[in-house]
C-alpha cells in the first residue's frame, strides 16, 4: 500500500493518468489511508447523559428512601398548619353543638355544684375582657364572648382565653399521625402510580391519565385505615376545650382510653369487640372524605406539575422542582379541600360524638342529612375557610419537600455511580 508521506511526483501523476478503474482504485486506497491515519487523531465528542427528573416513572428510589422523604415532609407540614386545623375543628364542633363557654357561667350549674352561698372567682372569658358584667359576687362574660364567629376570631379567643400554645393543640397527635400516614401514603402512591401507568401503557393506553386518580385513592385508603385511631384522638383533642387551668390536658393515649371507657363494658365477647370498634368510629366518613380528596388532588396535581416542569425543560434543578411541586400542590390541595368540605364536616361530627351507642349507629349519609337540616348549605361548608387555607399550603409543603428530597437522593446516587 502506498503511504501518504512516500508519495512522489510519479505516484501522483500515475494516480491521474491510469485508466478510470485504476485511478478509482488508487484514489479509494488513498482515501482509506487518510481515514485510517486521521482516526487516531479525531475523538468523538461525548455528551454527559441527562439525568431524568425524580418525578418520572423511571425513578428507582427504594421504599425506605421514599418513606424518609415523606416523613420529613409530614413533620414540617404538621407544625406549620396546625393552628388552621384547630380553627377548622373548633368551628365545626361549635356548629355540632359543642359549648365553649365555661360550665360555671350557667347559674343553674353553679347552684347545683356549689350551692347559693359559694364565693366564685371571675368567670370572664379572659382577664383582659372589659365586657364582663357583675352577677352577685361573680364577673361573668356574655355568651358571645365564648362563641366563635370566624377563623381570626377563633385565633384571637384561643390566644386570650387559653394561651398561644393551644393553637398547636394536637400537634403531638398530628406528628404521631402524619409521619406514619404520609410515610405510607406518598411512597405507596408513587409505587401504585408507576404500576398503573406501566399496566395502562401496555394494555389500555387511554386509561393512563387515570393512574394518579386510582393510585391516590388506593394509597390514601390504606394509610387512613392503618392510622385512624390517632386521627380520632387528634380531632377530639382539638375540639374540646379544657377548663381546668393549670392541669395538663389529656394526650393521645388518655384521649383514646377515654373513648374506650365511654363504651359500656360487658362479659359478652361481641360487646368487647365493639369496645375496640369505637376507636374506628367515623372511619367511613374519613374514607368518604379522603378518597375523593386524594382522587381530585392527584388528578389535578400531576398535569399541573408536569406542565410547570416542562416549562423548565432540561435545566431543572432543586429550586425549580421545589417551585413546580409547591405551586401544583397548593392549587390541587385547595381545590380538593373545597370540594370535600361537607364530608369533612360529617367526619368531625362523627368523631366528636360522645354517646358511644349513637356513634356506632351513625352513618355518613345520616350525618350529612342532619347537617343539612340544621344549617343548610352554610352548615355543610362550616370551616371551609381554614380548611382550604390549611390544605393548600400543607399539600404544597408535603409534595415539594418530598420531591426535593427525592431529587437530591436521586442526584447523589447518579453522580456517585
Amino acid at each position: 500500500m502506498v503511504k501518504n508521506n512516500d508519495l512522489n511526483q510519479y505516484d501522483r501523476s500515475n494516480l491521474f493518468t491510469n485508466s478510470d478503474q485504476s485511478s478509482g482504485d488508487a484514489t479509494h486506497e488513498y482515501e482509506l489511508e487518510l481515514i485510517s491515519d486521521s482516526s487516531t487523531m479525531i475523538e468523538p465528542v461525548k455528551h454527559p447523559p441527562q439525568q431524568p427528573l425524580p418525578t418520572k416513572s423511571q425513578d428507582k428510589l427504594g421504599l425506605p428512601e421514599r418513606a424518609l422523604s415523606a416523613a420529613g415532609a409530614a413533620f414540617l407540614s404538621a407544625i406549620i398548619v396546625n393552628p388552621l386545623d384547630v380553627a377548622k375543628t373548633r368551628l365545626q364542633a361549635q356548629a355540632a353543638g359543642v359549648a365553649y363557654s365555661h360550665p360555671m357561667t350557667n347559674l343553674t350549674s353553679r347552684m347545683a355544684v356549689f350551692g347559693p352561698n359559694m364565693m366564685f372567682a371571675d368567670l370572664r372569658c379572659s382577664p383582659s375582657c372589659t365586657r364582663a358584667g357583675i352577677h352577685g359576687t361573680v364577673s361573668i362574660c356574655p355568651p358571645d364572648c365564648f362563641e366563635y364567629k370566624g377563623t381570626l376570631d377563633v385565633f384571637g379567643k384561643i390566644i386570650r382565653q387559653e394561651g398561644v400554645a393551644r393553637l398547636w393543640r394536637g400537634t403531638n397527635a398530628g406528628l404521631a399521625l402524619a409521619i406514619p400516614t404520609v410515610g405510607i401514603y406518598l411512597p405507596c402512591y408513587d409505587i401504585f402510580r408507576n404500576w398503573f401507568e406501566e399496566f395502562a401503557a401496555q394494555n389500555a393506553p387511554s386509561m393512563t391519565p387515570y393512574a394518579p386518580l386510582l393510585a391516590g385513592s388506593l394509597s390514601r385508603s390504606l394509610a387512613c385505615t392503618t392510622c385512624y385511631p390517632i386521627e380520632l384522638a387528634r380531632t377530639r383533642m382539638q375540639a374540646f376545650k379544657d377548663f381546668h387551668s393549670g392541669k395538663k390536658a389529656p394526650g393521645v393515649w388518655k384521649t383514646l382510653l377515654d373513648v374506650l371507657s365511654n363504651v359500656q363494658r360487658s362479659e359478652n365477647t361481641r360487646k368487647n369487640v365493639q369496645n375496640y370498634r369505637a376507636l374506628w368510629t367515623g372511619l367511613g366518613a374519613q374514607l368518604a372524605r379522603d378518597v375523593p380528596f386524594s382522587a381530585i388532588c392527584w388528578s389535578t396535581l400531576e398535569p399541573v406539575r408536569r406542565s410547570l416542569l416542562n416549562l423548565v425543560g432540561e435545566e431543572a434543578n432543586a429550586a425549580s422542582v421545589l417551585g413546580a411541586n409547591f405551586s401544583a400542590g397548593f392549587v390541587a390541595g385547595s381545590l380538593a379541600a373545597a370540594a370535600t368540605c361537607p364530608l369533612d364536616v360529617a367526619k368531625t361530627r362523627r368523631q366528636i360524638e360522645r354517646d358511644p351507642a349513637r356513634a356506632l349507629r351513625m352513618t355518613t349519609r345520616q350525618t350529612l342529612m342532619e347537617v343539612w337540616r340544621d344549617g343548610g348549605i352554610r352548615g355543610l361548608f362550616t370551616g371551609a375557610g381554614p380548611r382550604v387555607g390549611r390544605a393548600g399550603p400543607s399539600v404544597g409543603i408535603v409534595v415539594s419537600f418530598y420531591e426535593v428530597v427525592k431529587y437530591a437522593l436521586h442526584h447523589q446516587r447518579a453522580t456517585s455511580s
